[in-house]
């Protein structure tokens, strides 16, 4: 199995389009990101307002050059518009793994079903092309929304990190859940039961 992390990866369908997230995508999220800063209440990166923005794009870039990241940004075909972001992260070719996160919308792309098509092409992309056994989506337990929407696509939870990381500007620190798919459940039915949801 080899991932060419310099390869230009472009997943796409009839709803979405995900390239390669690139520096020069700064002025696209930039409405999201001046306008909407609550979308990263529960990150540690911040990508609210400009600076903010143009410093979580180059990390996510500067990690897809050291081969531990593959960012996207989500171009929304329907409304025409820049709609956030997502990426392939802590990929273990020997293990065959990788954690799917890092993912966030703008308020109107929320509840349109824009990210089941995003996570379709994604987990197609891991299980069908780099032939995943195992990919990994963790959260803030906090997070409702996050958790919801995963549960929805069909990970399965598997239980929660207590007290395990910091959270931004806080000195409290946030448990994390974790959950995931396995090769052999996206084949059983968790891949036909998305198709049927897109």
């Amino acid at each position: 199995m080899n991932f060419n992390f310099n390869q230009n990866i472009v997943l796409e369908d009839e709803h979405v389009l995900l390239p390669p997230l690139q520096e020069t995508d700064a002025d696209n999220l930039l409405e999201i990101s001046l306008n909407e800063p609550e979308t990263w209440e529960y990150s540690l990166v911040q990508a609210n307002g400009k600076e903010n923005l143009i410093n979580y794009i180059q990390l996510a870039v500067k990690a897809r050059e050291n081969k531990t990241q593959f960012p996207f940004i989500v171009f929304d075909k329907k409304s025409g518009k820049f709609a956030g972001s997502s990426r392939f992260y802590d990929i273990n070719l020997d293990f065959k793994t990788l954690q799917l996160g890092f993912t966030w919308y703008g308020k109107q792309f929320r509840g349109t079903g824009l990210n089941k098509h995003c996570k379709f092409l994604m987990l197609q992309f891991a299980f069908e092309e780099l032939g995943m056994e195992r990919v990994e989506f963790r959260a803030d337990n906090k997070n409702v929304r996050s958790i919801a929407a995963m549960i929805s696509i069909g990970c399965k939870e598997e239980g929660i990190l207590r007290n395990h990381m910091p959270t931004f500007d806080s000195d409290i620190r946030r448990d994390t859940i974790i959950l995931s798919i396995l090769k052999r459940e996206w084949f059983d039915d968790v891949k036909d039961n998305l198709i049927k949801r897109l």
